[in-house]
């Protein structure tokens, strides 16, 4: 079989497999989710999950930040959602309480990014990407702004030497994120201190979701009732209500409030029972 030299793969709106080619959106699967409260809000909204609508808006993201193209813009400073992985991760690096993140980015796979415009500018608008293809321009670019790039001929994706290479480097309070518990618990074993972030967590299994809120610190609900269910009588706070991301332990609770310290907008705070959910949810949860 002729190896495709341009292709992305990732997992969009809907847990939609799109796969991207030579800048073109080529292929995109049946959505299992109908509706999203997150994707209605996006700078091109998607008020119905339709594999029209979810290629729509994966070919604006290449047209408007070049995602999955050699002109991949890698740096952003806004916030797309209040308390979302990236918006986290940078602030933490903001604050000085990481002072690097390992996560992942088209074009370049597993990157180790140093500030917070190279962490908002690579996961801020990025979905779940599964494979990538190398671009010379983007790793030159994240490695211009202060990043690593773990693996120059491939952009392969492996969280877990993304945090050994990091470790290497001499970084000690590092962010990373995962959508697996084999990761997780790899990346815990490695480097216990590690903050883990499981993010793209719709479709777990009940003990897959048990596992990977074991062995995290901040868990995104996404569109997952597993999730939803394994952080119930052991998250120490909830942040939002339609896509909740979830503190397991002190130290993530503890960005959260400093992120909420530093933070101009109103905000409710309520001692309760967790996990809350509201009336917007993904429907349906999976």
């Amino acid at each position: 079989m002729e190896k495709i030299a341009d292709e992305h793969i990732i997992e969009a709106i809907g847990r939609c497999r799109v796969v991207v080619r030579n800048g073109k959106v080529v292929e995109v699967s049946d959505p299992i989710i109908a509706d999203c409260p997150l994707a209605r809000r996006f700078a091109f909204p998607v008020p119905e999950i339709t594999k029209d609508a979810v290629k729509a808006n994966i070919g604006h993201r290449i047209k408007v930040f070049g995602m999955c193209t050699a002109e991949r813009e890698v740096l952003d400073t806004r916030d797309f959602v209040g308390f979302g992985a990236s918006e986290l991760i940078s602030f933490g690096i903001h604050a000085g309480l990481f002072d690097a993140a390992v996560i992942a980015c088209d074009g370049a796979g597993t990157v180790i990014a140093t500030t917070p415009a190279l962490v908002q500018g690579i996961g801020g608008r990025m979905s779940g990407l599964k494979k990538t293809s190398p671009y010379k321009s983007v790793i030159e670019r994240i490695e211009k702004n202060g990043g690593f790039v773990l693996d120059h001929d491939r952009a392969g994706i492996d969280q877990v030497a993304g945090v050994v290479l990091a470790l290497a480097q001499g970084f000690k309070n590092i962010a990373v994120t995962v959508a697996i518990p084999d990761d997780a618990e790899g990346i815990r074993r490695i480097h216990p201190d590690a903050f883990i972030v499981a993010v793209h967590v719709s479709g777990l299994t009940g003990d897959e979701a048990q596992r990977l809120v074991a062995v995290s610190d901040l868990v995104t609900a996404c569109a997952s009732k597993t999730i939803r269910e394994a952080v119930a009588g052991k998250a120490l706070v909830q942040a939002g209500i339609s896509i909740p991301v979830f503190a397991m332990t002190a130290r993530a609770k503890e960005l959260i409030i400093e992120k909420i310290r530093r933070s101009s907008e109103p905000l409710l705070v309520k001692p309760t029972r967790l996990p809350v959910a509201g009336d917007k949810e993904p429907r349906p949860l999976i």
